[in-house]
């Protein structure tokens, strides 16, 4: 077996974010639904990045982009698969990502569609509404798998909202072929339930035959089994994959294997200022736990600590730095 490099790689979309503060009035206004992610093109793009307001924030995002920055912060080793335009916001989003350490794959497109962009609105609330032109991100495909950097990681990580076009489905099977191969652990994250509803049976699928560790939150994990019952849905997640956690919002996560299932609470926090990120900020401490050995409840304590972090600022980056947090939490030794 070869050695591992990295801790995880993500295979996801390559989206420059861009988030700011808005009202509620504004979401009407703009005609954006409120706490969904909401595909748009280019044209729709241009104009809500110009109808928010100025002082927005912009850094190299996506999903599985932001776990793997958590996951940096914590003091792992990751890279990340995705797709850019040969244009000025591809070669910052390459530059961005390069910057907080990872290891970035992927060869541009040329004289194609603009790299991804989504346009955040943060009501006061803390919900996220995103309004994501996938661009490039979507063109990911089988040829662009990185085999050696798969073989490397102990973990392969699949964002589902990368799963729109019929070539990024394939490219998922055959990551996770490679990885299976290798002897490595697979892991996926439902994403949205928009995502869900669009691809629930693919989803199962994958879930059934190449995943190792679901992540979803409630809403996600009950529109896959088509279900209000959210015990029954853990249940039948249980007996379709070698473990799960499930985010739960204030509840905390439940965590879950073949045999047990686990609630672990989190900490309330005073105020949520943006939600945006705080299931990749879960999955990133979660990860960790995993790459250190330790017990599942620590994973999911250390997925709520980087999770708090994440949703006391604007952006879904930490601005702390999360391997000093959980010493201090004594989740980890120094």
């Amino acid at each position: 077996m070869t050695e591992t490099k990295f801790d995880v790689i993500a295979l996801g979309n390559a989206i420059m974010d861009v988030i700011a503060s808005v009202d509620d009035q504004f979401l009407i206004d703009k005609d954006i639904a409120k706490a969904r992610m909401n595909l748009i093109d280019q044209e729709r793009t241009d104009y809500l990045y110009s109808a928010l307001p100025e002082d927005r924030v912009e850094t190299s995002g996506g999903s599985a982009g932001n776990t793997i920055a958590c996951l940096l912060s914590f003091g792992a080793k990751a890279a990340f698969m995705g797709k850019v335009a040969n244009d000025e916001i591809g070669a910052a989003y390459v530059n961005d990502m390069e910057r907080i350490g990872a290891v970035f794959s992927g060869s541009p497109l040329v004289d194609s569609v603009a790299t991804a962009r989504c346009m955040i609105a943060v009501t006061p609330d803390g919900e996220r509404s995103m309004n994501t032109f996938l661009g490039a991100s979507t063109e990911f495909a089988a040829e662009d798998v990185d085999q050696d950097l798969i073989e490397q990681s102990e973990w392969l990580y699949l964002e589902g909202y990368l799963f729109d076009k019929p070539a990024a489905k394939t490219a998922f099977v055959r990551a996770a072929e490679i990885a299976k191969a290798a002897g490595r652990k697979v892991a996926v994250t439902m994403s949205d339930v928009f995502c869900v509803e669009r691809h629930r049976d693919a989803f199962r699928h994958l879930v059934k035959n190449y995943v190792d560790l679901v992540f979803a939150n409630e809403e996600e994990l009950l529109a896959l089994y088509e279900t209000d019952d959210f015990d029954a849905a853990v249940d039948m997640l249980k007996a379709e994959t070698e473990f799960a956690a499930i985010t739960r919002s204030s509840k905390g996560s439940v965590v879950v294997d073949s045999k047990t299932r686990m609630n672990v609470p989190t900490k309330p926090l005073d105020k949520v200022v943006d939600a945006t990120g705080a299931g990749d900020a879960y999955a990133g401490g979660f990860f960790f736990g995993l790459s250190q050995g330790v017990n599942l409840e620590t994973c999911a304590r250390l997925g709520h600590l980087a999770a708090s972090e994440v949703i006391s600022h604007y952006g879904p980056r930490p601005e702390a730095n999360l391997r000093e947090l959980a010493i201090a939490a004594d989740l980890i030794q120094a």
